[in-house]
């Protein structure tokens, strides 16, 4: 019975550290594309299809999710010391979970992304020239 209770604990932990992971990319690049929005709206301008703005900001954003599934990557390898002390057919360190993990969560990644690229895209270059 308490394992039942932990492991339901480790689960509910783990879906908030994803839906914080996912809001916290959302509002880094939500951010960011607030504060292009003049370079996109100059590119746009230039004769950039919205299809290459869109481009553009999820590359950006992947490349930071990207960045810090790395570092994530090497510490929760880290933090497997720890768990080898639990019995119970737990296997610290095993690869299939990691990629499992990282597989899932740059899909998260890449829906958080998509709202700000979407919103980027169907801006008007005329309104983000005339900006400030």
């Amino acid at each position: 019975m308490p394992n039942r209770i932990m492991t339901q604990l480790a689960g509910f932990f783990g879906a908030l550290a994803l839906q914080l992971g996912a809001l916290g990319i959302y509002g880094v690049m939500a951010h960011s594309v607030q504060q292009r929005i003049h370079e996109l709206g100059v590119r746009m301008a230039l004769g950039a299809s919205p299809a290459e703005v869109m481009q553009l900001v999820l590359k950006q954003g992947l490349k930071l999710t990207f960045a810090g599934m790395l570092f994530g990557l090497l510490a929760a390898a880290a933090a497997t010391c720890g768990l080898s002390a639990i019995p119970q057919n737990v296997k610290p360190g095993d690869p299939s979970t990691f990629i499992a993990v990282a597989v899932f969560f740059s899909f998260v990644a890449l829906a958080a992304c998509y709202i700000p690229a979407r919103r980027a895209m169907r801006g008007d270059p005329m309104v983000a020239l005339r900006y400030e």
